[in-house]
């Protein structure tokens, strides 16, 4: 069972400052036989989360290119969404909770490349 379109995370709150951590794992595709693919379908990574007081995990997509963040550089998620897997167990059900996000951008570069308009404000 999973939630339809997910949880929308409101990132300030929630997480507080974020601070790039590592590259925790690599999830590759399964070939029809059973066996791992050589393909990546998306990257985990740790990073330290002031608002959780924890280390948190998110996960995104493969075809954002590998990221290699300064140990502790303070990072912004982009469209961050909670979601959940059930699996049905003799006593009800064990949830597991997962963060997905499009991409995990150096917070100082995501403000550098802000588009701005002919007066040169930020849109």
């Amino acid at each position: 069972m999973r939630l339809a379109e997910g949880i929308v995370i409101e990132k300030e709150a929630t997480f507080g400052t974020l601070k790039f951590s590592a590259l925790r794992r690599e999830v590759r595709i399964q070939n029809e036989d059973g066996t791992v693919s050589n393909e990546i379908k998306e990257r985990t990574y740790d990073l330290k989360s002031a608002g959780q007081g924890r280390m948190i995990q998110v996960s995104i997509p493969a075809s954002i290119p590998l990221k290699a963040f300064d140990y502790n550089a303070e990072v912004e998620l982009i469209n961050p969404v909670a979601d959940t897997v059930a699996t049905a167990t003799f006593q009800g059900a064990d949830v597991d909770w997962y963060i997905k996000a499009d991409d995990i951008l150096l917070k100082d570069k995501k403000k550098a490349i802000q588009p701005t308009n002919k007066n040169g404000k930020v849109e």
